[in-house]
Parts: structure tokens; C-alpha cells; sequence
């Protein structure tokens, strides 16, 4: 059993900032790839950024230059900084990973994130 807890959603103004972070617990050991998709209302669910155990990042080409994803590997924890938000960004905001390649991958119930004046 997997488990993984989002937190620090919230709404804010066009140009200010939020940290996501998720932690992973339960039958795990280590994580191959951490990440984050985003779901907007109408939308299908697409990725934000992810990272590998060994650094690799990959970023959605709209999130580029304003967000960050990391990783404790340790504490099995993913942090998403999200930076010069805009209205766009909106949307729920669900961690995801992947334990091993190839294997099953779980998701977090999502949070919230609403970007507006």
C-alpha cells in the first residue's frame, strides 16, 4: 500500500508564488520517478514537471523558467516551486510516481491551485 500526501495548494495573485510538496509512504523503498501533472476544469490531465532518483528533471514547456521540481530522496519527498504564477495555472495539481520502471505508478488526491487577483 502506497500512500501519498499533497499539501500547500492555495489560491494566489497573477505573479506570486507557491511550494507544492507530496510525501510518499508505505510499501516503498526507494522512487525512480517523482513528479507533478495538472488537471485544469475541461482539460485533461497533463504533466507539469517530474524527476528522477538521480536528478533528471524534465519540465513542461509552460511551467519553464518559473517552476522547480526537487526531491529528498530520503524522506521520499517531492517539492514543486511554482513561481511567476499566472491565471493559466490554474488547475489541480496531483503528484505522481513511479517506483520502478516499467511498474505501477500511484497518485495523490490532487490539490488546488488557483491563480487570481
Amino acid at each position: 500500500q502506497v500512500q501519498l500526501v499533497e499539501s500547500g495548494g492555495g489560491l494566489v495573485q497573477p505573479g506570486g508564488s507557491l511550494r507544492l510538496s507530496c510525501a510518499a509512504s508505505g510499501s516503498i523503498f526507494s522512487i525512480y520517478r517523482m513528479g507533478w501533472y495538472r488537471q485544469a476544469p475541461g482539460k485533461q490531465r497533463v504533466l507539469v514537471a517530474h524527476i528522477t532518483s538521480v536528478g533528471t528533471t524534465n519540465y513542461a514547456d509552460f511551467v519553464k523558467g518559473r517552476f522547480t521540481i526537487s526531491r529528498d530522496n530520503a524522506k521520499n519527498t517531492v517539492d514543486l516551486q511554482m513561481n511567476s504564477l499566472k491565471p493559466e495555472d490554474t488547475a489541480v495539481y496531483y503528484c505522481n510516481i513511479l517506483p520502478r520502471w516499467g511498474g505501477s505508478e500511484f497518485w495523490g488526491q490532487g490539490t488546488q491551485v488557483t491563480v487570481s487577483s
